[in-house]
């Protein structure tokens, strides 16, 4: 889901270079590595493509970015610190990797277990508030 965090680290990227480039994961790229993702990746690419600080929109569809680096001439790299470590092997190529500290804010996992939450909340509301059962007249 796309959340403030994505947003911060999108603005971040666009003030280190001349393009800014943004990968959109696409569904079974995600499906690899965690639960699908809620939001169609169509849809997703759109969002992204509609952000102003955004030059070019590809769709990702591996974790290895060894090929688009070199296809592309890719110097800054940037993804969030969940994934720390994980693409330190870019240095090699001369791409110089951020990792973008998502903090304490926002995340997919936390925007899913609030939603969640809160229509859960909502159901129960509901049925206290139905009656039980229906009398009928005698």
């Amino acid at each position: 889901m796309f959340h403030t965090n994505h947003l911060k680290m999108i603005k971040y990227a666009r003030g280190l270079g001349d393009i800014l480039i943004v990968g959109v994961s696409t569904d079974e790229l995600v499906s690899s590595y965690k639960a699908p993702p809620i939001i169609p990746f169509d849809e997703r690419f759109q969002i992204v493509e509609a952000l102003k600080v955004t030059d070019i929109v590809i769709p990702q569809h591996t974790l290895d970015h060894t090929e688009i680096v070199k296809k592309l001439h890719i110097d800054a790299f940037v993804v969030g610190d969940d994934w720390y470590g994980k693409y330190d092997y870019l240095d090699k190529l001369g791409v110089k990797v951020f990792y973008f500290p998502y903090g304490n804010g926002v995340s997919s996992s936390s925007l899913k277990k609030t939603i969640y939450e809160s229509y859960d909340q909502h159901l129960i509301a509901e049925r206290q508030t139905k009656p039980v059962s229906i009398k009928k007249d005698e």
